[in-house]
């Protein structure tokens, strides 16, 4: 006799599918009592067994969906996690270049500046060099005026 569930029970179908009709009924048949008990006994014997692996089938499969919507979500934290890093990296990025082009503005300016007033500095000490040296000539002019006053007396 088959072994499986679905065997049995494809037997038991076609037991009843070929057993003799009751004369003048359409629905009511003769099959052998003993072996279609038997074959619902089998049935029987066989649920409890088929019924648990399915059940510890589904179980395994809830553990394994489980599994894979934890493993989903620490991945999807993990990817938000370093998205927010890489949006913070970002703005620090972005504030430090702006820092940096402040300094550099900055700098250029002093450097400016500083070239102004040393522009000036020089400018002012070759005018006070030159007023020095003119009034040294002027002086050396007068002195040789009177040298040569003086020696013409003489």
């Amino acid at each position: 006799m088959p072994g499986s569930v679905e065997e049995l029970l494809n037997t038991l179908y076609d037991m009843i599918s070929d057993a003799w009709s009751i004369p003048m009924s359409k629905d009511k048949c003769v099959i052998e009592r003993e072996r279609a008990l038997s074959i619902i006994d089998e049935v029987s014997t066989c649920l409890p067994s088929d019924l648990k692996q399915a059940q510890q089938i589904v179980e395994s499969r809830n553990d394994i969906l489980s599994g894979a919507k934890r493993e989903a979500d620490a991945i999807k934290r993990q990817a938000e996690e370093r998205a927010r890093q890489l949006v913070s990296q970002e703005e620090v990025l972005i504030v430090a270049r702006q820092k940096a082009n402040d300094m550099i503005s900055a700098a250029e300016a002093k450097s400016r500046e500083l070239k102004k007033a040393a522009g000036d500095y020089v400018d002012d000490t070759l005018k006070r060099t030159e007023d020095a040296l003119s009034e040294a000539l002027k002086e050396v002019h007068q002195s040789r005026t009177r040298f040569k006053t003086a020696s013409k007396q003489g």
